[in-house]
């Protein structure tokens, strides 16, 4: 009923920018916090940023000064700008959110949704 749906991923050089998409889709009446996290091989997933639908943010120390994330409420959509990338930045990015939705029986409940995952590489 609801989906996350990640677009912009790929290869970068050290140095250079990518921009991120996490839209979301479904039977929605609200979603609150929004976020990206990442997985490098052999290491836990990790919080890059968040933002609240008021648009507070949060980063991870690694990425603060590199990276914004920012969001649409219109379009339910979450992107996560990223300069300055490094070879380290190179992960599994996940998009999170937080959505309320109309179930089948059309009662509003609240869950925790992961889209699929997009790659990101940072390499010469």
């Amino acid at each position: 009923q609801v989906q996350l749906v990640e677009s912009g991923g790929g290869l970068v050089q050290p140095g250079g920018s990518l921009r991120l998409s996490c839209a979301a889709s479904g039977s929605i009446f609200s979603i609150n916090g929004m976020g990206w996290y990442r997985q490098a091989p052999g290491k836990q997933r990790e919080l890059v940023a968040v933002i609240t639908s008021g648009g507070s943010t949060n980063y991870g120390d690694s990425v603060k000064g590199r990276f914004t994330i920012s969001r649409d409420n219109a379009k339910n959509t979450v992107y996560l700008q990223m300069n300055s990338l490094k070879p380290e930045d190179t992960a599994v990015y996940y998009c999170n959110a937080d959505i309320r939705f109309y179930s089948r029986s059309y009662t509003l409940r609240n869950d925790d949704y992961w889209g699929q995952g997009t790659q990101v590489t940072v390499s010469s």
